[in-house]
């Protein structure tokens, strides 16, 4: 795989239009609006990933909302899910400030960076197995690229199940397939995977997904990642 920067891949990313039913929805969501975005001008594009490029923990989500990042430009912002997300990550210390309204907004993550499985908004929330494996593609890619990452972070079965993928086509050998769960953890290769539930409304709702949980997975984030420097820096 050749090389190049994280700056090149993000440009790449979002000049991609490999997913001909993924570009028709997105646009069309950018053309149209929700009444109560219907002044603002929507992004209607694939998505970059967003955070520190150093950082040890990776954040990785299934896929934009159609009136959340494809509307502002930044992944898991102007919805509820990246609402409760960035709050968490101020709490646990990843960011400077508890909201996300949009790219220039002051917001800076710390150690931290996310991004998605899919870059495109879907109908639905609900991509094919074809627009999954064109977009993990560019997972494939920027992985190795976020040099220091150890630990990643997945909200959901569809990000565990597409970090699998990835760590598989990256050389990573699993001698079987760990299962999904919150608050589960896998190690393959040098990552520690992490479960945990979508901060999506149906999970936060209906309190299938906390604060308190969310905020014990980010807990541990942390602790792993200080754990694994610390190995890094005494075999050094």
């Amino acid at each position: 795989m050749p090389s190049i920067s994280l700056s090149v891949l993000n440009k790449t990313i979002v000049a991609c239009r490999k997913c001909p039913r993924l570009v028709n929805w997105r646009e069309r969501v950018a053309r149209e609006k929700r009444s109560s975005f219907k002044d603002e001008t929507y992004w209607g594009k694939p998505l970059p990933g967003f955070g520190d490029p150093r950082a040890r923990v990776l954040i990785l989500g299934l896929a934009p909302a159609a009136h959340g990042g494809n509307r502002t430009g930044r992944v898991f912002t102007g919805d509820r899910s990246g609402d409760w997300l960035y709050a968490a990550l101020y709490r646990a210390g990843f960011a400077n400030r508890p909201t996300s309204v949009r790219p220039g907004d002051g917001l800076k993550l710390r150690d931290c960076y996310i991004t998605a499985c899919v870059r495109c908004a879907p109908p639905a929330n609900k991509p094919t197995i074809q627009e999954r494996d064109n977009c993990l593609h560019y997972l494939e890619q920027e992985v190795p690229l976020l040099k220091q990452v150890r630990i990643i972070i997945c909200l959901g079965g569809f990000a565990w199940d597409g970090a699998l993928r990835t760590l598989r086509r990256l050389g990573h050998k699993l001698e079987r397939k760990p299962r999904f769960g919150h608050g589960q953890e896998a190690s393959i290769g040098p990552y520690i995977l992490l479960g945990c539930y979508h901060p999506s409304q149906q999970n936060t709702f209906t309190g299938r997904l906390t604060e308190t949980m969310l905020d014990t997975v980010l807990k541990r984030a942390r602790a792993l990642a200080r754990r694994k420097r610390s190995k890094h820096l005494a075999r050094a």
